[in-house]
């Protein structure tokens, strides 16, 4: 009896000595809200920790991080959006390298693809929550009505705006690409020729050369000329309206474009009866080298540098992202979970709808560089939107086009040197 007092005595006390009292913020909105502080709850209880929350919508929020990592007093845990990785952790050194708590971290759980994405300087600072990508939606109602197949290369696609047009008349188009979707269409014919994503990691510049970006720019001319797409001319005068809410798209005289996997239902549900959208494998030029896959991490769960106890606060991350107490509580309010076993229980549990999975995991099994988070940077892709508009109204060619972006592109990573 003595020994066993004694054993459960020293386990006590050795729970004890291990109880920690952490924080945790984030950004969302209130099911968010509710459901991480279930799942602090539930992880904190297995593991004999307390989190504390702190949470708030988005405005306001980058500030704030800002502020507490100017003063190293953020939370043990940090919810990080991917593009502000380069603000915080420009050397790799802003957050705590989780290779070092892999022994409680499942990392298992991640594809060393979407690890990559939150590696800085050869340091994993955080884990993806859900893995984004665009893929191309086709309206295949329209596509059938014109007995035109879905294009799976670039010039099956040229053919198919083409005899859409002739089917069924002028005002239809085969795709959609205006501001950040033109941007990004560009990227992705300029990284199916090279391999390259824009920035070059090692140097901190545009990998691209100008000739490379001109091709780029010179494709979505192409795109342009032939009708595939409305000109920006064009779509100045319909007012710039978001591609869902416009009645060429519910209508199917808009019949595709390049959108975010986990938009399925944003494009989806605005459609007429008896339209039909559907995703499908990356268009490729015959001479590419990747599918050109764009995808990235919607956000990220770090842990603080200065946390004192980042073993517990590794503890609670694995909890709520490989483990079923914590998958059970975030249920899908950050999206499709980037952890494998996490979307495997959802979906297994129903809670993902096929079309997303679907969309998803065309996305993911597209090949393609990693992406900078530089790609999203507001200034750089502000620049790179101004001058393909520029060069739509003709203001410019694709070769100063080309120039234009890099230059404003290589100004802003020049501010992010060590």
């Amino acid at each position: 009896m003595k020994l066993h007092l004694t054993t459960a005595l020293a386990l006590t006390l050795a729970s004890q000595a291990t109880a920690a009292d952490l924080r945790m913020s984030w950004w969302g909105g209130e099911s968010r809200h509710v459901a991480t502080q279930e799942a602090l709850k539930v992880c904190g209880e297995k593991y004999g920790h307390t989190v504390a929350p702190e949470f708030t919508g988005f405005d306001g929020y980058l500030e704030k991080l800002t502020t507490q990592m100017a003063g190293s007093t953020e939370a043990d845990i940090v919810q990080v959006n991917w593009p502000w990785l380069p603000l915080f952790s420009q050397d790799g050194e802003g957050f705590y390298d989780l290779t070092e708590l892999s022994e409680t971290i499942d990392l298992s759980q991640w594809s060393d693809d979407q690890l990559a994405t939150v590696t800085v300087q050869g340091k994993l600072n955080g884990l993806p929550l859900s893995t984004t990508g665009r893929v191309f939606f086709f309206n295949t109602t329209t596509l059938e009505a014109a007995g035109i197949p879905v294009p799976s290369t670039w010039e099956e696609f040229f053919s198919a705006a083409a005899a859409l047009r002739e089917s069924q008349g002028e005002g239809y188009n085969l795709f959609n690409a205006v501001k950040e979707t033109a941007q990004l269409l560009v990227t992705l014919a300029v990284v199916q020729k090279t391999g390259k994503d824009l920035v070059d990691p090692e140097t901190n510049r545009v990998a691209w050369t100008p000739e490379e970006l001109a091709a780029g720019i010179a494709f979505y001319g192409r795109l342009i000329e032939t009708g595939a797409v409305r000109s920006q001319q064009q779509e100045a005068g319909e007012g710039n309206v978001n591609l869902y809410e416009k009645q060429d798209w519910a209508q199917g005289r808009i019949a595709g474009s390049y959108e975010w996997d986990t938009t399925y239902f944003k494009y989806a549900d605005p459609l007429d009866e008896g339209q039909t959208i559907d995703s499908v494998a990356p268009i490729r030029f015959e001479d590419a080298v990747t599918d050109g896959a764009y995808r990235k991490p919607s956000m990220l769960f770090a842990i603080s540098r200065n946390s004192d106890n980042p073993e517990a606060a590794a503890e609670i991350l694995n909890c709520m992202l490989t483990e079923p107490e914590g998958i059970d509580a975030l249920k899908d309010t950050r999206g499709l979970p980037a952890s494998k076993v996490a979307a495997d229980r959802l979906i297994e549990a129903g809670m993902i709808k096929p079309e997303i999975v679907k969309a998803h995991e065309i996305a993911m099994e597209a090949s393609g560089p990693a992406i900078s988070p530089f790609n999203e940077h507001p200034e750089l892709r502000g620049a790179f939107i101004d001058a393909l508009e520029e060069y739509s109204y003709e203001m410019i060619d694709e070769d100063e086009a080309a120039e234009a972006i890099i230059d404003a592109a290589n100004d802003v990573l020049s501010d992010f040197d060590s």
